[in-house]
């Protein structure tokens, strides 16, 4: 499993742990993944793996369903848009 966020896309970064004496080793920034259970309004409880800013953002919007809405295909990824296209239809089947 990709240590990447699925909704802002964050992923692992690199750089250098610097000693006192500037010596600097390889090291790895990982993002703050969490895994979540996040309540949509149309199709029920969507498991994510999300960052912690993913999840503030989601939440900031109103949650899944509006965040959704809102968000245009071409700043989601691939996984998000299939999940986007899943709940729009969820949510013309219960209006229509």
């Amino acid at each position: 499993m990709a240590r990447k966020c699925v909704v802002t896309g964050k992923g692992v970064q690199v750089g250098h742990n610097v000693s006192h004496s500037n010596i600097k080793t390889k090291r790895r920034f990982l993002p703050n993944l969490q895994r979540i259970s996040v309540l949509s309004d149309t199709v029920g409880p969507i498991r994510l793996r999300i960052t912690a800013a993913a999840i503030r953002t989601i939440e900031h919007k109103g949650g899944i369903d509006a965040f959704l809405r809102e968000t245009p295909d071409r700043k989601l990824s691939p996984e998000i848009r299939r999940l986007k296209r899943r709940v729009e239809k969820a949510a013309e089947r219960s209006a229509g």
